[in-house]
């Protein structure tokens, strides 16, 4: 355990999977306590239908020095998370630093079709998963973390600013909303949490080895290599590790609050920071989709989150 969030209470809401998986260990290992939030645990699986499970991103923190707890909470539901809250008032009486990083959509993305063809139900439950449980989430907890002079909330999103000012080719209108709409949220929360010396980011991995990218490409994170023989581009993807230790970075900075209303990258940050990937590289994916790949490549089409 490093120490730099020692005596920080830390909330990591959908940290099931992911970058979010990886931030709530990495904070856990800086020494902040962590709570962490998902649908999907060992006695039940979310829409999203996968192995992954809280209960598992729990046992990650403990293994790295750290703690926390793991409760299944849908960010959805109003009640369940005021009962959230409530818990960690009792608990801790505020919140240092909130992680935002609820999704769950990704299976009811119809790539490429236009809006009158994508389905309805589909489109207003990733409007669902991204807005509504985002904004639920900091009506009840935004009260914990304003107590805390220098708090911190990082909403997760996919892609910079700059990158979700043109529509996104290739993936669809409702997917493409749902995700350059976190941007603008990060202004108005900042804006919001100005008065209270509070800090708030959107934040974007690069094109991450998450769980089921690993498993598209067919390789591990021991061997993610030898998937650029399939989708060269792939050399420039980053681990899930890699956010987690850019947000702790950013966490530990005692100047944080000059990202306030932006959306910062992986990349972005561990330049500032000098944060290297596991493999001790330090990818920078929006940066490279902006001046290498070639201009028109729909990058979601070869899965950049």
């Amino acid at each position: 355990m490093s120490g730099e969030l020692a005596g920080k209470v830390a909330l990591v809401a959908g940290g099931t999977r992911g970058a979010s998986r990886a931030i709530a260990v990495e904070l856990g290992r800086a020494g902040a306590y962590v709570y962490v939030t998902g649908r999907t645990t060992r006695a039940g699986r979310s829409e999203v239908d996968r192995p992954e499970t809280i209960e598992d991103t729990l046992e990650r923190i403990e293994a790295a020095g750290g703690k926390g707890i793991a409760l299944r909470v849908d960010h959805l539901v109003s009640d369940e998370v005021a009962a959230l809250a409530q818990r960690i008032d009792t608990e801790h009486g505020g919140l240092d630093i909130l992680v935002d990083g609820i999704w769950g959509g990704d299976r009811y993305l119809e790539w490429g079709k236009p809006v009158w063809e994508h389905s309805l139900d589909a489109s207003l439950r990733m409007m669902r998963l991204s807005l509504d449980a985002h904004l639920i989430t900091s009506h009840h907890l935004f009260p914990l973390v304003i107590r805390r002079p220098g708090g911190l909330v990082i909403e997760l999103t996919d892609g910079t600013a700059e990158y979700n000012r043109k529509y996104r080719e290739g993936t669809s209108l409702p997917y493409y909303l749902a995700k350059a709409a976190i941007n603008v949220l990060a202004v108005g929360e900042a804006a919001e949490l100005k008065a209270h010396d509070c800090t708030a980011i959107a934040f974007t991995p690069g094109w991450l080895r998450s769980e089921a990218m690993l498993e598209i490409f067919e390789v591990t994170e021991e061997n993610w290599r030898d998937a650029t023989v399939r989708e060269p581009h792939f050399v420039i993807s980053e681990s899930p590790t890699f956010s987690g230790r850019t947000v702790v970075a950013l966490a530990a900075d005692p100047d944080r609050h000059r990202w306030t209303g932006q959306t910062v990258s992986s990349g972005q940050l561990a330049k500032v920071y000098e944060i290297d990937d596991v493999d001790g590289s330090r990818p920078d994916a929006w940066r490279y989709i902006e001046e290498v790949q070639e201009p028109g490549k729909p990058a979601d089409a070869t899965g950049y989150r």
